[in-house]
């Protein structure tokens, strides 16, 4: 087994898991360096037992290298296989029918991973395409990206299409609700991208009247295709954020009306709507996206969560638009 691509393996894993930020990046900055290493000179150290002379390469890092050039499965990662079963129900077939993720992030924002690593994880979970999907300029805590910085981002996507194809990176944004129902980024900018998906990040206890005029106003947008993680809870060991109050069927029929797909947000923390909310979408008429909102390449695999909610709502596939070839239909 490759070293670099074992570290990666069980990079992905933890992320899949949860596991902390640090804890995983030990292992992908120590597949890093194998990339850079002859093979030999890998080998050779491997065979001396001086592999933990190298900046960044520990114990445990060391002994997945050592188990690698030697031609077995490193122990470290056939724990973690063996553990890596998601803790869902059902969903498969679900899961089956979906080409792509709606909803992703990379480095460019809040994400861990450059859009490549993003892509190629993707790619190998057997997606067609996938939509980056970095936040915009309000989010400062996220870095979000300014319309300058957008542009850039479309020229290296465009890039990576040429190297990556058949797979496909649709371009994309998740912009911000602003207080009044208007969208941060330029109205030019959003017309370009395939995929718009439209949140609320601030002021989510607003009164619910207000919050109802300011999603809808947002999904009359003629640029918006998803309505992302539409109550904005928050459910964790550490915090428990409640969901913003909304009219939901008038918010509901609004998407409905504007071809505006409502998100089943596959982020065990937030596993958002609730399935009440799903139900309801339903019931009015809306189509739905399942995304993982992922911001590292191990949480693109937690779909499964949002593709066993579907199925006990009765989602129908062909209301989903990430089983289709391209989102939009186009």
């Amino acid at each position: 087994m490759d070293p670099a691509k074992a570290l990666r393996l069980i990079g992905f894993y933890l992320e899949r898991a949860g596991e902390p930020t640090f804890k995983v990046q030990a292992f992908r900055k120590a597949a890093a360096l194998m990339d850079e290493l002859p093979p030999e000179d890998v080998e050779l150290r491997a065979k001396r037992g001086t592999l933990t002379r190298l900046p960044g390469i520990g114990k445990t890092t060391a002994g997945v290298i050592t188990d690698a050039v030697n031609g077995r499965e490193p122990e470290y990662l056939t724990r973690l296989t063996e553990e890596a079963k998601l803790p869902v129900a059902g969903g498969d077939a679900m899961r089956a029918a979906l080409k792509g993720d709606c909803h992703t992030h990379s480095e460019w924002s809040d994400g861990g991973s450059t859009i490549r690593e993003m892509a190629e994880a993707a790619r190998d979970l057997g997606h067609e395409w996938m939509v980056l999907t970095d936040h915009s300029p309000s989010l400062t805590v996220a870095n979000g990206l300014s319309p300058d910085r957008l542009r850039r981002q479309l020229d290296v996507v465009a890039e990576l299409n040429e190297e990556l194809a058949p797979f496909r990176i649709l371009t994309g944004i998740e912009v911000d609700i602003l207080l009044d129902g208007t969208l941060d980024q330029e109205e030019e900018l959003l017309a370009g991208l395939d995929v718009v998906v439209a949140s609320v990040h601030s002021k989510l206890r607003m009164p619910a009247a207000e919050m109802t005029r300011r999603m809808i106003r947002a999904v009359g947008n003629p640029h918006v295709d998803i309505l992302g993680h539409c109550t904005g809870r928050m459910k964790t060991a550490r915090r428990d954020r409640p969901e913003s109050t909304f009219d939901a069927k008038a918010v509901f029929e609004a998407c409905r009306d504007n071809g505006v797909a409502v998100e089943i947000n596959s982020r065990p923390e937030r596993l958002d709507p609730p399935l009440r909310l799903i139900k309801l979408a339903l019931q009015v008429g809306c189509e739905f996206s399942i995304d993982s909102d992922a911001h590292a390449p191990g949480q693109l695999d937690w779909l499964p969560h949002g593709c066993e909610r579907a199925e006990a709502c009765e989602v129908p596939a062909e209301r989903v638009i990430n089983t289709r070839a391209d989102p939009n239909g186009r």
